[in-house]
């Protein structure tokens, strides 16, 4: 499939990804419409020269006025917190996706890509762990919903007429990134970001652009059907990130702990902030996030996609750099 001159359609193109989507498309000669929930950063999608409209992936009305006319939808919108309450995880990351697919399918549109994660194989998955699986809900809502979405979508996969693409990132940072930039780098400045064991583990980073080439490669080549792992393709320990960004951030490299007493530290911290009435800042369950030991193989993409990351690590971080002199980190959030 030739992009150029195709209408796309982005839910939630006002988060990290959504935005940088939509510029990209932008800039390849794309037409791109939105949907955000939020007015404000509708806004700032409508800034970039997007047709946005405001509403939610579950509301059937929405979305059917939202797939009209629409050649591609690049489904980006899900709740992303280590949890949550079942219902609104279920809601959002499971019932969105369908409501989306369908209203699509309705419409005639043609291809489908659903943002999954590669938390659908777990935090305990097997090194190289390709598309394949295992795949592990880890009693975890974000990687179950995550698991049941996708097998959802891949049952309206009807190509030629309607074909669903699955892909599944790494850990997507650059300038914007709340998980793996903004938060990391607020919780330095006050002294309370540590590594788990040493920082021994994989961080499967993808550089948001990166991401974004792996997707429009799989819309190109018709990938129906298929789900592809994206990352930078490196085994970059959590150490070496995480000092790197704590070097472009201007803030002391962290330092470490046990698993085991990172985890209690911050459910006690997380117990603290709950009984004097405020939203806690981090939760254990990410320290299970951030101890991963192994890389995904993104083989696949690479043959069937000819996909190749095209931003090294230490471009990217100078990217980042770049947006982090111009930018009030609390403003992001």
């Amino acid at each position: 499939m030739n992009l150029k001159n195709k209408t796309i359609l982005i839910t939630g193109i006002g988060g990290f990804i959504g935005m940088r989507a939509a510029e990209l498309a932008l800039a390849q000669g794309m037409k791109v419409r939105g949907l955000q929930h939020s007015e404000a950063k509708a806004k700032k999608a409508q800034e970039l020269g997007a047709e946005v409209i405001v509403g939610s992936i579950t509301d059937p009305a929405v979305a059917k006025e939202t797939c009209q006319g629409v050649d591609i939808v690049l489904h980006t919108a899900a709740i992303v917190r280590e949890s949550g309450l079942p219902k609104h995880f279920y809601q959002v990351n499971v019932d969105g996706a369908i409501n989306m697919a369908r209203s699509a399918k309705n419409a005639d549109v043609k291809t489908f890509v659903h943002l999954s994660s590669v938390m659908v194989y777990g935090f305990n998955f097997p090194n190289g762990v390709t598309e394949d699986g295992p795949l592990c809900g880890e009693n975890n809502l974000y990687c179950q919903t995550k698991i049941e979405s996708e097998k959802e979508l891949l049952k309206l996969n009807t190509p030629p007429d309607f074909g669903v693409i699955i892909i599944r990132p790494g850990d997507v940072y650059g300038p914007g990134s709340k998980s793996w930039v903004v938060r990391p780098l607020l919780l330095m400045r006050q002294k309370l970001f540590a590594l788990a064991n040493q920082g021994r583990g994989v961080i499967n980073h993808v550089y948001i652009d990166n991401l974004i080439d792996g997707i429009f490669l799989a819309i190109e080549k018709e990938a129906y059907g298929e789900a592809f792992n994206i990352t930078d393709g490196q085994k970059t320990s959590w150490k070496e990130y995480f000092t790197r960004l704590a070097e472009i951030g201007n803030v002391p490299v962290p330092f470490s702990l046990p698993a085991g007493i990172l985890k209690f530290i911050v459910g006690l911290r997380c117990l603290t902030q709950k009984v004097l009435g405020q939203q806690p800042d981090l939760l254990p369950q990410a320290i299970d996030f951030g101890s991963r030991p192994y890389a995904y193989s993104i083989a696949k993409a690479r043959s069937q996609l000819g996909y190749e990351p095209k931003i090294s690590l230490e471009e990217g971080m100078q990217r980042t750099r770049d947006w982090l002199q111009k930018t009030d980190l609390k403003n992001t959030l």
